[in-house]
């Protein structure tokens, strides 16, 4: 690996650039292109393309890499890491010097800057795991929608939204669902700072939506035994079946060889008794102070 005037800035290839990208610190050791002008340099390295003054040059220049690469992390999820932006940056930067020509009347600042954001974009580009085709389809849908609440002051519906675009039936069907990628994350990355030496990570606090609450099965057991206290076998399962497993009167009476007048009968009967129980006892059901 070359090294920049025996600085500490190298010049990356494409399996080391991430190093380079960590370690890219500008060298104060004296050299013999500092007292150049900025065009004696480019006529120079023109003319024979020598492997020390591009060293020089990329270093000279390295700070509009990271310049770059922070303006565009600063938009970007906390999953993208910048040192991966600055070297793709840094590749930016050496095609921007190859290619550089004076004679166009451009400073070199100005030039390379498109270039080096371009290898940016082109490695978030490689990142993402989305067609481009759905981004496009992604920002068409949400311009559209954008456009629609400036208007309205409100969402629109769909037949609205497929009028704004123009489009419908199935092909707006699809464009609607490929316009909802579906966003991934690592479940290992850091949630927020705990207050010991150990970050808190997604997999430690996120709910696990198909567990059951042992502490709500609990409370719903103490409601049902409270209610069908003092009841009949059959006013019991009455109430299971009507109010727990979400039965019709006619199939509890199905169940219970009775008919559905009776059940009805029953019900109202269990209800008005539950009622009086209930208000007799209201004081325990209050909560302690």
């Amino acid at each position: 690996m070359s090294r920049m005037r025996s600085s500490s800035v190298a010049v990356p290839s494409r399996s080391s650039g991430r190093y380079a990208a960590e370690h890219a610190q500008p060298s104060n050791k004296p050299s013999q292109y500092d007292k150049m002008s900025a065009r004696e340099l480019w006529k120079l390295y023109r003319k024979s393309r020598p492997q020390d003054l591009r060293n020089f040059l990329m270093e000279k220049y390295l700070h509009l890499v990271r310049y770059n690469a922070e303006r565009i992390y600063a938009r970007l999820p906390d999953e993208v890491d910048l040192q991966d932006l600055i070297s793709a940056g840094m590749f930016g930067l050496m095609d921007a010097i190859d290619a550089f020509d004076l004679e166009r009347g451009v400073k070199f600042e100005t030039y390379c800057a498109p270039r080096i954001r371009g290898a940016v974009l082109d490695e978030l580009r490689s990142m993402d795991w989305v067609p481009r085709l759905v981004r496009h389809r992604t920002a068409k849908v949400e311009s559209a929608r954008q456009r629609f609440e400036m208007a309205h002051g409100r969402a629109p519906t769909d037949d609205e939204l497929s009028n704004k675009l123009r489009i419908n039936g199935e092909e707006f069907t699809k464009l609607k669902r490929d316009s909802q990628a579906v966003g991934t994350f690592s479940l290992t990355r850091k949630c927020f700072q705990s207050d010991g030496s150990k970050d808190v990570r997604e997999i430690d606090v996120i709910k696990d939506e198909s567990q059951r609450n042992p502490f709500q099965d609990v409370q719903r057991r103490d409601v049902r035994d409270l209610v069908t206290k003092g009841l009949s076998r059959a006013e019991r399962l009455i109430v299971i079946l009507y109010y727990y497993e979400e039965m019709t009167m006619k199939e509890i009476g199905a169940t219970l060889d009775l008919s559905e007048s009776r059940v009805s009968q029953m019900h109202s009967s269990i209800l008005a008794r539950l009622k009086a129980q209930m208000q007799s006892r209201s004081r325990e059901l209050e909560p302690s102070n």
